[in-house]
């Protein structure tokens, strides 16, 4: 018969099985701090040597890391996604940049299809939050805080879409983008029309998911995108016309 003894659960396993979960649902984030040992011993309501055993585990298998002095930490498990020498090629060819815009349109209009039909109404309230924010820092013109925001509002999109696997792979994606591999965010915010134009299509995006119409999410999200894309190759394009013109006037002067 393939009946086995049932046995107790060690509390030290619980421990791991919660704090993986919290990782593995994007909630305990990469580099966060995890609460001193005291607190979070109290909050899961086991003892310490428990929790001890329970931390030291996941060390070894690499989900958390201490720093001396500092705590214990959710490791950087995304930091494996693209080795060095692959983001440095990234960084050195513009097609990459634009090969990342294709994936991320294909992968965020699914989440964002995925959202309308499968968010719970907190997924949306987060959402309908950071687009608020997005408003507001709009209407200060903070360039830094709206690209910020930028990167939340889309994260938000992908969590809400309850694919764990695809929102790791989506936080790799934005870890390369805040990091300036791809682009410079902030490039998309210089023009006053550019920064207008940018906030009404992430209107277009939380209205459609608040509404739960799917199709208009996949499609608000893909328009953006696809906006972006093309805001992208005109500022490249007028990169390469300056320096020519640069080159001309450099001749002009010197002859």
């Amino acid at each position: 018969m393939p009946f086995q003894p049932v046995t107790p659960e060690k509390l030290s396993q619980a421990v791991i099985r919660q704090i993986e979960q919290l990782i593995l649902r994007g909630i305990l984030r990469p580099g966060e701090r995890l609460p001193p040992e005291r607190d979070l011993a109290e909050r899961l309501k086991v003892s310490r040597p428990s929790l001890r055993d329970a931390i030291a585990t996941l060390q070894e298998t690499g989900l958390l890391s201490a720093k001396p002095g500092a705590g214990v930490f959710v490791a950087d498990v995304l930091g494996s996604a693209f080795s060095p020498a692959l983001i440095q090629l990234f960084a050195r060819h513009d097609e990459a940049v634009f090969d990342y815009l294709s994936f991320r349109r294909d992968m965020e209009a699914l989440a964002a299809e995925r959202a309308a039909k499968l968010a719970s109404d907190t997924d949306l309230a987060v959402v309908r939050t950071v687009f608020d924010k997005m408003e507001a820092a709009h209407s200060k013109r903070n360039v830094d805080e709206e690209a910020q925001l930028d990167a939340q509002f889309h994260m938000a999109i992908v969590e809400a879409s309850h694919n764990v696997i695809m929102l790791h792979m989506m936080r790799s994606m934005y870890d390369l983008l805040q990091g300036g591999v791809f682009y410079n965010r902030q490039v998309m915010f210089k023009q006053r029309t550019s920064r207008a134009v940018l906030l009404d299509q992430h209107r277009q995006i939380n209205a459609a998911l608040q509404a739960r119409d799917s199709a208009a999410a996949r499609a608000a999200v893909e328009t953006h995108l696809d906006y972006v894309e093309r805001a992208l190759a005109d500022h490249k394009k007028a990169e390469r016309n300056e320096h020519i013109a640069r080159q001309r006037l450099q001749h002009e002067t010197e002859g």
